[in-house]
């Protein structure tokens, strides 16, 4: 369950740093409001996938998947350049983040409540 909300977490993370290019700086209203939210959710479901993974490997993965779809979105929406080596290291951001979901050991609980 941890690594499913780490996920969500990363994809908000993707929707936040794509919204911050429609906010205009946060003069544009409903955008800076789904940006915000996307914001604290996206913290709030890592916050809870950390109390069970590792923070390092759940951070780093959380990052991962962000920086990796701001960039793929980026390339899809704004039209930014797509070089052979930009996909390369496209690919190897790719690959460290599966690298890390898999060589990762789950901790236990912490608390001494479910998350």
């Amino acid at each position: 369950m941890a690594w499913i909300l780490l996920i969500i977490a990363g994809l908000l993370e993707t929707g936040w740093a794509i919204g911050l290019k429609y906010t205009e700086g946060f003069t544009r209203f409903w955008p800076s409001v789904a940006t915000a939210v996307a914001i604290a959710g996206s913290m709030l479901l890592l916050s809870i996938a950390a109390r069970t993974l590792p923070i390092g490997t759940a951070y780093a993965v959380w990052v991962g998947i962000g920086a990796f779809g701001a960039a793929v979105l980026g390339i899809v929406l704004f039209k930014e350049p797509l070089s052979l080596a930009r996909g390369f290291f496209l690919v190897l951001l790719l690959a460290s983040i599966l690298g890390l979901k898999l060589t990762s050991k789950r901790l236990g609980p912490r608390f001494p409540f479910k998350p």
